[in-house]
C-alpha cells in the first residue's frame, strides 16, 4: 500500500434530504477512493455517535462539524502515513477519537474515512470492492445474498398508519434479477390494490414502501398476500414475508402499545408466534424492545423453529452485545448496518461472532441513504444471508440493486438457497 496524500470530505444530502458526510482518500499515485456515509430513523440506544452540528441550518442535522473534523484532525494524523491494513487504518481512527461510541469525532466521519479507504485500496490492488471485502473478511465467494425488499411501511418509515415499521417480500428465485422482477410485479399489483381499496395508489415511505392507509395490521397482511397472488405467484412458495416490527418504538412503561392492543411482553411473543403461525414469515426483526433481554430467548424458543429471530436495536452491530445475546439464547440473526459501530474493522467483528453463534447475517442499508453503492460488494464480499436495502424504487435503493446486478453478471453465481 502506498502513502495516503491526503483525505478531505464535504457535506452532501441524503435520500431524506438532511446532511451526510462524503470522504476522499487519496493515494501518493493519485488513486481516489471516495465513499459516502447513511444515516438511520430507527436508531438503537447503543448505536455510534452520529456527529451534528445542532444548530440551525437544517433543523441541526448538519454535518459541518463532521466534515471539518476529516479535513483538519484525520488528514493531519494520516497524511504522509503508509497504512498497510484496513485494520491498521482503523484501530488509528478509533484511537484517534478515543471516545466509547465515536461522539468526539463522530461515527459519521470515521466510517466515511474507513470506507473511502477501502475503496482506494481495492483500486490499488486493482480488484473489485467485493472481492476487498471478501479478503478481509477470510472467506470465499460462494453465493449472491438473497433480497428482503420492502413492500409495506408504517411506524418511523412512514406516517405511523400501522405500528409497525415494514413488511417486507423475500422472493425464493435464483437470481438477482428474478427475484427484482418477481418484487417489481407485486409491488405494482399492491399499488394497484391500494388504488381500488383506499382510492390512491399510496404514498410511499423512507425507503420506497408501499404506505396505504391500512385499517388493522391484517389488513396490512392480507393486502400482501393478495398482492403477491394478483401478481401470479403462490404465497409460502414463489414469495415469503419478512417484518422489521421495530418494537421499541411502540414500547412504554413495560408495555407495547399497537393501536388499541396493549401487550405485556408475554402478550407480544404470543401475538408475533400468531402471526407466525397464520403468515409465510420467514424472519422477524426487533420482535422486542432492545433492552427487554429477559424475554427474547423466550421469543427465540417460540418461533426460531420456523422463521429467524433477528436483531437490529437489539445488537446495534456491537459485539458486545451480540455476545450477550449469544450467551442468553436471545436472536439467531445479526441485521449488520456498518454505521451502527463506526468503521468496518469493528463491523467485521460483529459478523465473525455472529457466525461463530451459528448466526445468519443480514447487511442492511439506513432509511437515509446515498447514491453509493458500496453496500452491495460489502453484502457479497462478506457473504451476507440477505441483503435489506429498501423497495425497488428511489435512486439511493436502485444504486445498489443495480450494482448486485452488475456483481452477479461478473461472478455468475446464485442467491443463497434461502429460505427454501
Amino acid at each position: 500500500m502506498q502513502r495516503i496524500r491526503k483525505v478531505s470530505a464535504l457535506e452532501i444530502l441524503d435520500s431524506r434530504g438532511r446532511p451526510t458526510v462524503k470522504a476522499y482518500c487519496e493515494l501518493d499515485s493519485g488513486l481516489i477512493g471516495a465513499a459516502s456515509v447513511p444515516s438511520g430513523a430507527s436508531t438503537g440506544k447503543a448505536e455510534a455517535h452520529e456527529l451534528r452540528d445542532q444548530e440551525k441550518r437544517f433543523n441541526g442535522m448538519g454535518c459541518l462539524k463532521a466534515v471539518n473534523n476529516i479535513n483538519v484532525e484525520i488528514n493531519d494524523a494520516l497524511k504522509g502515513k503508509e497504512i498497510k491494513t484496513q485494520n491498521e487504518l482503523d484501530k488509528l481512527l478509533i484511537e484517534l477519537d478515543g471516545t466509547p461510541n465515536k461522539s468526539r469525532l463522530g461515527a459519521n466521519a470515521l466510517l466515511a474515512i474507513s470506507i473511502s479507504f477501502a475503496r482506494v485500496a481495492a483500486k490499488n490492488n486493482d480488484q473489485p470492492l467485493y472481492q476487498y471485502f471478501s479478503n478481509l473478511a477470510d472467506k470465499p465467494i460462494k453465493h449472491l445474498p438473497r433480497p428482503t425488499i420492502n413492500l409495506f411501511s408504517g411506524g418511523k418509515h412512514a406516517g405511523g398508519q400501522v405500528p409497525i415499521q415494514d413488511l417486507l417480500l423475500v422472493p425464493t428465485q435464483q437470481t438477482i434479477m428474478s427475484s427484482l422482477d418477481c418484487t417489481y410485479r407485486v409491488y405494482q399489483a399492491a399499488a394497484e390494490l391500494s388504488l381500488k381499496k383506499y382510492g390512491t395508489r399510496a404514498l410511499t415511505a423512507d425507503e420506497g414502501g408501499l404506505a396505504p392507509p391500512f385499517s388493522s395490521l391484517k389488513e396490512m397482511f392480507d393486502d400482501a398476500l393478495q398482492s403477491i397472488e394478483n401478481a401470479g405467484f403462490v404465497p409460502g412458495r414463489d414469495v415469503m414475508l419478512a417484518l422489521d416490527v421495530a418494537s421499541s418504538h411502540f414500547y412504554n412503561n413495560g408495555n407495547y402499545h399497537l393501536g388499541d392492543q396493549v401487550l405485556d411482553s408475554e402478550g407480544m411473543i404470543d401475538l408475533l408466534s400468531d402471526w407466525v403461525s397464520q403468515y409465510p414469515i420467514v424472519s422477524i426483526e426487533d420482535g422486542l424492545y432492545e433492552e427487554d433481554w429477559q424475554f427474547w430467548p423466550t421469543l427465540k424458543q417460540r418461533i426460531s423453529s420456523k422463521c429467524l429471530v433477528l436483531g437490529d436495536d437489539l445488537l446495534c452491530t456491537n459485539p458486545a452485545r451480540i455476545r450477550r445475546a449469544s450467551k442468553l439464547g436471545a436472536a439467531n440473526a445479526l441485521l449488520l448496518k456498518v454505521n451502527q459501530i463506526g468503521t468496518l474493522t469493528e463491523a467485521l467483528e460483529a459478523l465473525q461472532l455472529a457466525r461463530g453463534a451459528g448466526w445468519k447475517v443480514t447487511i442492511s442499508a439506513r432509511s437515509g441513504e446515498t447514491e453509493d453503492n458500496w453496500l452491495a460488494d460489502l453484502a457479497v464480499g462478506w457473504q451476507g444471508d440477505q441483503i435489506k436495502i429498501g423497495s425497488i424504487t428511489q435512486s439511493e435503493r436502485l444504486a445498489k440493486y443495480n450494482r448486485l446486478l452488475e456483481i452477479e453478471k461478473e461472478i455468475g453465481l446464485p442467491v443463497i438457497n434461502w429460505p427454501n
